[in-house]
């Protein structure tokens, strides 16, 4: 394994699965509107969610939603609003999971959506250690250019707080 640069974050990894372009604009400062109705609907959810249970952990350039221990394993939790980007929140799970392991910490994760009272359980292997590898790489180039990949319309641009940088 290969010690992460401190420059990318479990949210850039996510950003990175979904659009290259968002992924840019994050690493560079530039907020996005911070009224977005799905980001105000996502802190909402973060805030209320798991209340009895849940222990916020800062490690490095990290921030776990959800730390436990089941059953003598430590269980990492990342809450989402939506399964909709299951894939990139899955991938910025691995991620956390991949960032513990560099400290010799072995955990398993969880992706939970309370408002669909859904949950998938996460394991990192050798594929996914390779994945978050090359993710890694990848999101180090796009933040050493000077300007953000070109815009590209997907399906998540319809409700992206970053809307404005793009489609203006």
């Amino acid at each position: 394994m290969k010690k992460v640069s401190q420059l990318v974050t479990g949210t850039l990894v996510q950003g990175f699965i979904i659009c290259k372009r968002q992924t840019w604009l994050m690493a560079h400062q530039i907020v996005p509107d911070q009224e977005h109705s799905y980001l105000e609907i996502g802190r909402l959810i973060d805030e209320k969610s798991y209340d009895r249970s849940r222990k916020k952990v800062h490690l490095d350039n990290v921030v776990l939603d959800l730390v436990r221990s089941e059953e003598g394993d430590l269980v990492v939790g990342e809450i989402k609003k939506s399964s909709k980007g299951a894939e990139s929140a899955k991938m910025q799970l691995a991620f956390y999971l991949y960032k513990l392991k560099e400290y010799g910490i072995d955990a398993r994760g969880r992706l939970l959506f309370p408002e669909e009272r859904r949950r998938i359980d996460v394991e990192l292997d050798d594929k996914m250690i390779d994945e978050i590898e090359n993710i890694v790489r990848e999101i180090e180039d796009i933040i050493k250019e000077p300007f953000p990949p070109p815009f590209k319309k997907i399906a998540f641009c319809k409700h992206c707080a970053y809307k404005e940088f793009c489609m203006s």
